[in-house]
């Protein structure tokens, strides 16, 4: 099959691989996968086993800038690359670039799969504070989001009840979850990553590792660490990820160093995604505090697949979709007091667990994914 994708971010400079890198990227050593390539990101290079064609006139650095200006140029760039007859599918995953691939392959007749990876709609919303913004942007957001569904051949999605969401609306999915690479996520030993880190061999240590924006909610975790320093005075809250697009990351050192406990926060910044099994391999309890609560019905995360199998316990906030798959690891809370009995609980019973994610790997999503191309072919 040639298949090209048109993936939700930056393929190759974003700092965090997304599904599509895990997926595609195996699916590449079967068949000529094409990608499209936006240059929003300002990370190194990503090595790729994909054809990269670049879509890109205008370098904004801004995502709703970016992809607005660039949109009639992506366009064009589809419609020249389908012209040659040779693409047997389109794999899209975007909102503006999304639809000007919808109508191009509409035009020459190549099916197109789309592949839902969160809901858009507040995702593109919460990069912006200002609520009457956030309505603007999450309105328009469905809007073309909705017209893009009805127009492809087939939706794939991450999550059971976005499934059930989407058939809410009219439409019909298949559910792709997302998964994780089992063998590179693992338990190991987290002294090196302690060491290098400064952080002694006893002290308990929360974690969350990911991109640092404001659909989690780290502010209330950093809230929470008077308490539970006063409880343990060797806690400290390791946040392994940058913010990409906005300036989170800046407001939690402020409000670290406004509680007084920096001295009890390490920011680590953008980590290569291949170290990120040493840092999870550091931390007592990892954390997925997702911050607004219409996602929670919905969301899936790589975090969770990821902690999972290097064997650590999960704090996180509600999560239906993760609560179902289950698993001894899972710690649920939804208040900030419920929050801190689960850590103090956490500190007089530590645990490393092993879980089994085989059926969760990349591999096998690549595998679900070459399936329904064949179907829909």
């Amino acid at each position: 099959m040639k298949i090209l994708l048109v993936s939700s971010q930056d393929y190759i400079h974003h700092p965090v691989p997304s599904r599509h890198h895990n997926i595609f990227e195996d699916i590449a050593l079967r068949h000529d996968v094409h990608v499209a390539h936006f240059h929003v990101s300002r990370a190194g290079p990503r090595p790729t086993r994909l054809t990269v064609e670049e879509a890109t006139l205008f370098p904004l650095q801004r995502p709703l800038l970016h992809y607005t200006f660039n949109t009639p140029y992506h366009y064009y760039i589809f419609d020249r690359i389908l012209k040659t007859g040779e693409f047997d599918l389109v794999v899209a995953a975007h909102v503006l670039a999304g639809t000007a691939v919808i109508h191009a392959a509409g035009k020459q007749n190549v099916p197109v799969v789309f592949d839902l990876k969160d809901w858009f709609p507040d995702s593109a919303a919460a990069y912006f504070t200002n609520r009457i913004l956030q309505e603007t942007v999450r309105k328009s957001v469905w809007a073309i989001t909705k017209r893009n569904l009805s127009l492809v051949d087939k939706i794939t999605t991450v999550s059971p009840s976005l499934v059930e969401k989407l058939r809410g609306f009219g439409f019909s999915a298949d559910l792709i979850t997302n998964g994780v690479d089992t063998d590179f996520f693992r338990p190991m030993d987290g002294s090196v990553a302690r060491s290098e880190l400064g952080i002694g061999a006893d002290d308990f240590v929360i974690g969350f590792c990911g991109s640092v924006e404001r659909w989690y909610a780290i502010d209330e975790m950093i809230r929470a660490l008077p308490t539970l320093i006063r409880h343990r005075p060797d806690t400290r809250l390791l946040v392994v990820g940058g913010s990409l697009f906005t300036d989170y990351l800046h407001e939690l050192q402020v409000l670290a160093r406004e509680l007084r406990v920096a001295d009890h926060v390490i920011f680590t910044g953008t980590k290569p995604y291949h170290d990120l099994p040493k840092y999870i391999a550091s931390m007592d309890v990892c954390t997925i505090p997702l911050s607004p609560p219409r996602w929670g019905d919905i969301a899936l995360p790589n975090k969770f697949f990821e902690y999972s199998a290097c064997g650590k316990p999960i704090l996180m906030r509600p999560m239906p979709d993760v609560e179902r798959i289950g698993g001894p690891n899972l710690f649920v809370y939804r208040t900030r007091e419920e929050y801190i009995e689960q850590v103090k609980h956490l500190m007089t019973h530590p645990a490393t667990f092993s879980i089994n994610l085989e059926r969760n790997s990349w591999k096998e999503k690549a595998r679900q994914f070459e399936e329904l191309f064949r179907s829909l072919l």
